[in-house]
């Protein structure tokens, strides 16, 4: 096992945490956080309990996740989306001005993003051709300073699957802490490097309600890890990060596993539909292998179909301005009903 704590900003080790009421207490006559004790009359969709706090340690969502995915609760860790995670982590790990990332671009733009933001330097260890980690590379790229290497699987906005032995190869022989980004991972469950949390301590596995549980609009993610990378996200984070409301829609649709396997199944269809169509047109050159909810496409004509795609009011990503991605779009699989507008327009060019 790898010394993590070696790896920690010293003053997040002897930085102590905010206390707060709910960390102490949440039942009984509750007369300690200023709270009103008077709820909504009516309460929001049923959900009661809104005049207070929300429960600071994650309970019930940690008792769920930990129920689905046969992780122990104290090896997960909620945060507003997977975002709230990334910028963590990196205040956890990185000195600004000293400290430095690794990526595998193109991927996932917050990585970069949270590292500028904390002024965190980025190192881009280019994919092959296959959008596959260079593990040779990333390995001697990884020097003193670099505390965090973000992976994506299925990466966005490439699509693919990362190779399991080259991950493995990355994680076990580096010290810094590999973080991989599994938001897509429901589409290809099977395909989860989830297994490795008992063997590597070194590891976290991020993911997200945003995707395939369709909740996008609740900002909430998790990630799995070693108890102690746990316990330093929770010393960290805001007191109440994760509100009532939120807590109480992913629960409620974490019990509804029909729509999930039902809207998964559909989309999952739509996209290998989609995949085989977009190949029969000319105008694409390349329609890349896909295990999330999105294709990537290539063609020299990719602004045209992006300017005729907006006149029709169907809103795409032009992701040419990523490295090995020219002339590149990224497509959301929608409904059968949306991808059948986005066929009329394409068949027309």
């Amino acid at each position: 096992m790898k010394d993590i704590l070696r790896l920690v900003r010293k003053n997040v080790i002897q930085m102590k945490p905010y206390s707060s009421a709910r960390d102490l207490w949440s039942g009984g006559i509750l007369l300690d956080a200023n709270e009103n004790p008077f709820p909504p009359v009516q309460a929001l969709n049923g959900i009661n309990g809104l005049n207070r706090y929300p429960d600071p340690k994650q309970t019930a969502l940690r008792k769920a996740v930990s129920e689905k995915l046969g992780v122990r609760p104290e090896k997960l860790f909620f945060g507003v989306g997977s975002d709230e995670i990334i910028d963590l982590l990196i205040r956890i790990f990185c000195y600004p001005g000293k400290d430095e990332i690794i990526i595998n671009e193109p991927t996932y733009g917050m990585y970069r993003v949270a590292a500028d933001f904390n002024d965190v330097t980025v190192k881009n260890v280019m994919p092959d051709d296959d959008f596959q980690p260079d593990a040779d590379a990333v390995i001697k790229a990884a020097g003193i300073n670099t505390k965090l290497i973000f992976l994506c699987s299925p990466n966005n906005p490439t699509g693919n699957l990362l190779a399991k032995d080259r991950v493995e190869q990355i994680i076990s022989s580096t010290d810094a802490i590999v973080v991989i980004d599994e938001a897509y991972i429901d589409f290809t469950p099977r395909d989860t490097f989830l297994p490795l949390l008992e063997k590597y301590n070194n590891l976290v596995i991020m993911r997200t309600f945003s995707k395939a549980m369709g909740l996008a609009g609740i900002r909430l993610g998790y990630c799995a890890a070693a108890e102690e990378i746990i316990n330093l996200l929770f010393k960290v984070k805001a007191p109440y990060n994760i509100n009532t409301l939120t807590s109480q829609a992913a629960l409620e649709a974490m019990s509804d596993s029909g729509f999930f396997e039902s809207a998964v199944s559909m989309i999952t269809s739509e996209r290998n539909s989609l995949s085989e169509f977009l190949r029969s047109l000319p105008v694409i050159e390349k329609v890349y292998p896909s295990d999330a909810n999105y294709i990537l496409i290539r063609s020299r004509i990719s602004k045209e179909i992006f300017s005729a795609l907006i006149d029709a009011g169907i809103v795409i990503r032009d992701r040419s301005n990523q490295p090995k991605l020219e002339n590149c779009l990224r497509i959301t699989v929608g409904s059968p009903e949306e991808n059948q507008k986005l066929k009329e327009v394409l068949k027309k060019l």
